[in-house]
């Protein structure tokens, strides 16, 4: 090799590392970001949470903190919420991407399941906000009146752009979805759909009174149905635990933490 090939190697090198370094810093400033975003929108949640019901924080034991493949951290607050039911707050940061899964599961009042999933993926943004129907009897005027107060807050947000999904064996059990694309510069917003959905939510549990035993046990069994079917027939997120964690101890931390029906069976 010439002595001038010799000498441009350590150029292309220190191009090579300065590239590195610059993308590294692109990575970390939206992780930054986000971050924050995200832990504010989560403590504001609970704060909604509070102003409607007693909240008691558990302990989530060996499943607070999950590592998965190097690269895929996550960490689960677990809380009773007094009257309701389950709180799982689930949170990952994979430098790229940084995902919140704030999840109600109602054991103690005839309303869905309410899941608020939202990612941050450098300067977009992916919000699922979802309701499952998972009660004995979806007919009842207390539960559609329920529904009617969600549909109302989803109509609020018709002019942010839809989200497209693909279809699932679980889409026939959704009574009320929201499906959001943003962008960075539209997080107020994205927050402020997050408050709401939480809130509506929660003001239409409080006005209900508590689930007659035979309601409970219908909730109970129904959602019992609808984590194992996940375990059974798959999920996005689902596959990704079951691959690392096993099919029984994904099935146990569901049981135990995620969905918390251990809780109350």
């Amino acid at each position: 090799m010439s002595a001038e090939k010799k000498k441009k190697w350590p150029k292309v090198l220190l191009v090579f590392l300065l590239l590195i370094a610059l993308f590294a810093g692109f990575l970390t400033y939206h992780a930054m970001q986000n971050n924050r975003v995200m832990y504010d929108t989560i403590a504001n949640g609970l704060q909604i949470a509070e102003e409607h019901f007693t909240v008691r924080e558990l302990d989530a034991g060996e499943y607070a903190d999950l590592r998965f493949y190097g690269l895929m951290k996550f960490h689960t607050d677990q809380y009773e919420i007094e009257g309701l039911g389950n709180l799982s707050v689930m949170r990952a940061n994979m430098g790229f991407m940084q995902m919140v899964s704030f999840m109600i599961t109602p054991y103690e009042r005839d309303v869905p399941l309410c899941t608020l999933d939202y990612m941050y993926i450098l300067g977009n943004r992916k919000s699922y906000v979802e309701y499952y129907d998972l009660v004995g009897d979806t007919q009842t005027a207390e539960y559609q009146q329920v529904l009617g107060q969600l549909r109302e807050m989803t109509a609020r947000y018709e002019q942010v752009s839809d989200l497209d999904v693909s279809e699932n064996w679980y889409d026939s059990l959704l009574s009320v979805v929201m499906h959001k694309q943003l962008k960075k510069a539209e997080d107020p917003l994205n927050q402020e759909m997050f408050y709401d959905a939480l809130r509506t939510y929660l003001d239409a549990a409080a006005a209900l009174e508590p689930s007659l035993p035979e309601q409970a046990a219908a909730q109970l069994a129904a959602t019992k149905a609808y984590s194992d079917g996940l375990i059974e027939k798959g999920g996005v997120s689902t596959d990704v635990f079951k691959k690392a964690l096993g099919e029984e101890k994904t099935r146990d931390f569901f049981d135990r933490v995620f969905f918390g029906s251990a809780l109350y069976g």
